[in-house]
Order: C-alpha cells, then sequence, then structure tokens
C-alpha cells in the first residue's frame, strides 16, 4: 500500500483498538520500522494527529487530553496520491473560476489536509500548486455575498427576493425566484431559476444581481430533465426559450478543421469529416446571437449551409462592422 493508505489505516487502527503497539502497527501495514517511525512522525507534524505513546499500555493511541473542538480527522474517502494530485489540480482550476475566492474559502480545510497527504514538507506542497495556472478572459466577478447566498438557498431549497438588472433593456426590476441550478459558462456565472413573477424558467447573470435576500418560503422544485430541455436544448447561454429549436450545418475548411473537431459546441452536435479534410458540423440552436459570434470567429474559414436566416443575420452584422470602420 503506499503513504496515503498506511495513513488512513493508522488512523483506522487507533480509533477501532483505543491502543496499538508498535509492533502490531509494523504487522498490519507491512513496513520497515524507521518507515513507521517516519509514517507517525508525519502524521503528528504535517496532519496535526494527536498521537501520543502510552507507556501503561506499550501502545499508540489518541490523545484523550486534546482540547475540546479539535478532533482530528482525515478526509472522508481512501485517496490514492495520483488521486490527491488530480484534486489539487481540479481546486486550482476551481479558483480559476472563482474570482472573489468564495468556493476555494469554503473548500480551503480539505485542501489543508490534501496538501498534507503530498510532498516532503509545506514548501512542496506550495510549490506543486504554483505549477498549475489558469488563464482567463472577459471575467465578470460576481460579489461573494451574492454567490454565497444563491447557493446556499439552492441548497436548502428556499426562494429568494432579487434586484435584477436587464441589461437588454437596461432596467431594475424585482423579482421572486426558486433557484434550480448555478452555471458557469465562459467565465460567468449564472443563477437558472423558476421565475414566480414571469411563471417560468430563466437565466440569471449573478453580476446582474443587485440585491439578493433569502425567503423563508420553500422554493419550487423542478426536475434536471425539464432544466435541461427548457434551457439546454439550443445554442450557448441563449439556448433556452420558447423559439422552435433549429440547426444550424457550418462547413469549415481544412485548415480550420483541425481545430474544430476536437471542440464541442454542443453536446447534441452531428460532425463528420468529408474527404477532402473539410469538417460539417451541425448544431442546434434557438436564438442565433451566441452562435453567430462564435462564427465570425472563424472569419473565411466556414460556411454556412442551407440556413438562409443564418447567413443574413452573419453577413448583416459583416456590413455593419464594415461600415463602422470604413
Amino acid at each position: 500500500m503506499d503513504r496515503t493508505e498506511r495513513f488512513y489505516k493508522i488512523e483506522m487502527l487507533l480509533r477501532s483498538r483505543g491502543s496499538v503497539s508498535f509492533a502490531a502497527l509494523r504487522e498490519e501495514l507491512a513496513v520497515s520500522p524507521a518507515t513507521l517511525k517516519r509514517d507517525l512522525q508525519y502524521l503528528r507534524d504535517r496532519l496535526h494527529a494527536p498521537i501520543v505513546y502510552d507507556a501503561f499500555d506499550n501502545g499508540y493511541r489518541f490523545d484523550k487530553g486534546a482540547p475540546a473542538g479539535a478532533r482530528h480527522e482525515l478526509p472522508g474517502m481512501w485517496f490514492s496520491e495520483h488521486e490527491i494530485h488530480a484534486l489539487l489540480t481540479m481546486h486550482q482550476l476551481l479558483a480559476g473560476l472563482d474570482d472573489d475566492g468564495v468556493l476555494a474559502r469554503h473548500l480551503q480545510p480539505m485542501l489543508e489536509r490534501l496538501q498534507g497527504l503530498i510532498g516532503n514538507d509545506a514548501a512542496e506542497s506550495r510549490e506543486l500548486m504554483r505549477r498549475i495556472k489558469v488563464i482567463g478572459t472577459a471575467r465578470r466577478p460576481v460579489p461573494s455575498r451574492w454567490f454565497e447566498l444563491l447557493g446556499s438557498a439552492l441548497v436548502q431549497r428556499r426562494r429568494v427576493w432579487l434586484r435584477y438588472f436587464k441589461r437588454s433593456d437596461r432596467r431594475v426590476s424585482e423579482r421572486e425566484v426558486s433557484p434550480q441550478r448555478l452555471v458557469h459558462y465562459r467565465a460567468t456565472w449564472y443563477l437558472d431559476a423558476w421565475c414566480h413573477a414571469s411563471d417560468g424558467l430563466r437565466r440569471f447573470a449573478l453580476d446582474a444581481v443587485r440585491e439578493a435576500k433569502l425567503l423563508e418560503t420553500k422554493a419550487k422544485n423542478l426536475p434536471v430533465r425539464e432544466l435541461e430541455a427548457a434551457l439546454d436544448a439550443g445554442y450557448g447561454i441563449y439556448g433556452g426559450g420558447d423559439a422552435k429549436v433549429r440547426w444550424a450545418t457550418l462547413l469549415f475548411d481544412a485548415d480550420a478543421a483541425q481545430w474544430v473537431a476536437n471542440e464541442e459546441w454542443h453536446p447534441q452536435q452531428k460532425a463528420h469529416h468529408l474527404a477532402d479534410g473539410r469538417y460539417e458540423l451541425q448544431v442546434p440552436y434557438t436564438d442565433a446571437t451566441e452562435l453567430a459570434m462564435d462564427i465570425l470567429r472563424h472569419g473565411d474559414s466556414v460556411q454556412v449551409l442551407g440556413d438562409k436566416a443564418l447567413a443574413a443575420a452573419i453577413a448583416e452584422r459583416l456590413r455593419r462592422a464594415a461600415a463602422k470602420y470604413a
């Protein structure tokens, strides 16, 4: 077994037996005396385990005189060192999505324990964390008080009162909503919720929340499948709405195909390579706004097939852009 498994084994033995001799620990772990001594020292120094030697019982146990509230716990699952490295990597990725440090703050106790399980010392653990970098652009930070309040409402299944700035008409409105799901999309957090004013599912950008209050009223609960059907059927963040789902067929030239073929534009997309190296991609959409912007990123490397309305919308965007820079 690796070192992490040994730590859990020692923890289990001390909790189940109360006091365990050095010889019994060696036999259970199948390690040398030097390795066992290092493990015990590591648990004391790095993971703050209150392990003491009891001369009367000739064994090791947890200190019963440890301060109240100082109960020692290893993380609640058995992680191998490879799994711990993966978890620390995910923590760094999460931190890249968490401008205000809300999620990282709540996960910090677990992070500190995981860091204690790797490396020979604290400096080595910190160095590992610095080897993972997340680069983000166009982030729209969310005040931590709103993120925490909405996250709490989601978990507790309670309604929330919002003052919300609607960018489409530049007005602030008041709404009572039942939170259903938090969504992170392109460096921005959104709340999917049932809006009791409009009697339907809506998606709210958290950075547009001006004020929020947790209500005592129980939230309306919707099945996840219903959320997905209503809000995820089309393309991107504009994937919901009452409009009929349409399919766009995009043809990328051979050069662009090398990158686009490895991208997921939509979970339900259909795609195939052509004999000449070009790549045909079909994606569903209800609102062409975001899809048109993504198509424009590829310039003359992509062609819209068959959808005259979408092609006309893109052509109009190009015309207006050309007029501005003429």
